[in-house]
């Protein structure tokens, strides 16, 4: 079977910021204060794409949010059949809720990447992506958070991301991990 060219590239560029997004915004602001900074201590113009650019738009990455997103739910750890009884109930009585987040997802990822769009929070917290907030009812432990991790990583390799745009992708997730993983800590704490 042939592929067209321009529908893998999207797909893959899809997947590697479904992953990104997946990953929760926290990743991404590390990622958009860095892509910031980069920018200000460049005195000669570069004609380096963004990585949103390189993951192939908003469109590419709706692509690999969606993939990922529907994958998280049925993932047995963290999915429909987890263990963790928030993340269980969410997977099953909550799912009218998906396409919201996808966009939310999407949208976090476009941002982080250093696309033309600008995330905002739902439930702002004590970072500038509120991720500890929306998450910490949740209780996502810090193994929980790896396999979505490692989730995004399939989907990435699913799509066909590039490693450079991989690694990318998932150092800007991986930056959030203290921020999603909070209400589990909270509580831990609390006996």
């Amino acid at each position: 079977m042939t592929r067209n060219l321009s529908n893998s590239v999207t797909r893959r560029s899809c997947l590697v910021a479904g992953l990104a997004l997946s990953a929760v915004p926290v990743a991404l602001a590390g990622a958009d204060n860095a892509y910031a900074q980069a920018k200000e201590t460049t005195k000669e113009p570069t004609s380096e794409k963004s990585l949103y650019e390189r993951l192939g738009g908003a469109f590419a990455i709706a692509a690999v949010i969606d993939h990922f997103s529907d994958a998280i739910v049925k993932n047995p750890i963290v999915g429909q059949k987890s263990k963790n009884p928030q993340l269980r109930e969410w997977h099953t009585k909550n799912l009218k809720r998906l396409p919201g987040l996808k966009f939310m997802r999407t949208l976090w990822v476009c941002n982080v990447s250093g696309g033309p769009f600008q995330f905002t929070a739902t439930k702002p917290g004590k970072t500038p992506v509120g991720l500890e907030e929306a998450h910490r009812k949740l209780r996502i432990s810090p193994a929980e958070f790896d396999e979505v991790a490692a989730e995004l990583g399939r989907t990435l390799d699913f799509a066909k991301v590039p490693q450079r745009e991989k690694a990318e992708v998932l150092a800007a997730f991986a930056a959030h991990k203290d921020e999603v993983t909070a209400g589990y800590v909270a509580a831990a704490k609390r006996g």
